[in-house]
């Protein structure tokens, strides 16, 4: 299965034929629609127009799900396509996570317990009893200084035969990571924060974009 996702997350449309079937579930021999891993939602995909309704990473191969009536059969040329407004929120949303997950471990040594990527925001829970709003002034400070800086944001496979990926910026950290990501810090923008307290010695930060307009696909 080529994941086309890691090698142009910017296509939105793909030629490509049924490799198994079985009933409504089935594996594609290329994809561009990723499928929720770590805290990033899946895309929202479609196959010759028909809605995927759910799909499920099972060792290297990603299997979706079709409405029972799809009338599809093993070799079938097929078209998938994704929603691109929700992709691009989904990239950007996630690397400013990444971004405010780097930067609070690297400062304050906070241990991160949780996180959540979704099309209008997304989280990170660290364990910690400091009201870590107090932190957001700093937070802030650097994310816009890397985000204003507009560095290049590198990405490669650490292990290719377990797929394993990693995302890189030169001088600040590489970290795994096998998420959809944008090209550069510019493109991810300025954010806003907000604390939550979801539980005892958890302090949550969501995460929402200023301007989350999205551009025209490739």
């Amino acid at each position: 299965m080529k994941k086309v996702f890691w090698d142009n997350p910017y296509q939105t449309k793909l030629i490509t034929k049924i490799a198994w079937l079985k009933e409504n579930r089935f594996v594609p021999e290329s994809i561009i629609a990723y499928s929720f891993a770590g805290g990033q939602e899946s895309d929202l995909a479609f196959i010759n127009n028909l809605p995927v309704l759910d799909s499920k990473i099972e060792g290297n191969l990603i299997y979706y799900s079709l409405p029972a009536n799809h009338g599809l059969s093993v070799g079938d040329e097929v078209t998938m396509t994704i929603d691109w407004p929700r992709r691009h929120k989904l990239m950007r949303l996630h690397f400013a996570a990444e971004l405010i997950l780097e930067i609070v471990t690297q400062k304050f040594h906070f241990e991160k317990v949780g996180a959540h990527i979704a099309q209008h925001k997304s989280r990170i829970d660290f364990k910690s009893d400091i009201n870590i709003s107090t932190k957001f002034e700093e937070i802030l400070a650097l994310y816009n200084e890397i985000i204003k800086s507009n560095l290049p944001i590198h990405k490669d496979y650490s292990d290719v035969a377990t797929q394993r990926r990693f995302w890189k910026i030169d001088g600040f950290a590489q970290v795994p990571c096998g998420g959809t990501h944008v090209r550069s810090t510019a493109e991810v923008g300025f954010i806003t924060l907000k604390r939550d307290r979801p539980g005892k010695g958890i302090e949550r930060i969501e995460i929402k974009l200023v301007d989350d307009s999205t551009p025209h696909a490739e």
